[in-house]
């Protein structure tokens, strides 16, 4: 099943980062999503709107969380000084020495010409007599 995705306001959403609902949505109140259904709808000035993954569906899914429930923004880590300076060597140098280590490429096959039968318009197999009428074909 492939996803079709429509353009909406949830397409400026950053993924991960908790946002204000009322500066992204305003409208009426509505259920926090930590609070669960039981629990009485927020005014949305009261509320913060969340991006998550989804591991089928590349646009994400969006949740409603109150102060209490609003999760912690996942940051990616810092890169470290060793990463830092690995970036910024010249790329010269790794490039020479991964073209000199790849391997010949693999000679390509020519695929092989599909005969049909004139009588059923089949493809014949390798044999060369029809699978549907049985008359050889050269």
């Amino acid at each position: 099943m492939q996803i079709r995705n429509s353009s909406d306001w949830r397409d400026a959403l950053p993924f991960e980062l908790p946002v204000p609902a009322a500066e992204v949505l305003p409208g009426e109140p509505t259920r926090c999503a930590g609070c669960g259904a039981e629990g009485e709808p927020w005014p949305r000035e009261a509320l913060w709107v969340v991006k998550h993954r989804h591991p089928n569906n590349p646009a994400g899914f969006v949740r409603y969380y109150c102060a209490d429930h609003k999760p912690t923004p996942k940051l990616a880590p810092a890169p470290s000084l060793n990463e830092r300076a690995r970036r910024s060597a010249p790329r010269a140098a790794s490039s020479q020495r991964a073209g000199s280590q790849r391997k010949p490429a693999a000679p390509t096959i020519p695929e092989r010409v599909a005969a049909l039968c004139p009588d059923c318009f089949v493809e014949v197999p390798p044999s060369g007599i029809c699978g549907m009428c049985g008359q050889p074909i050269t």
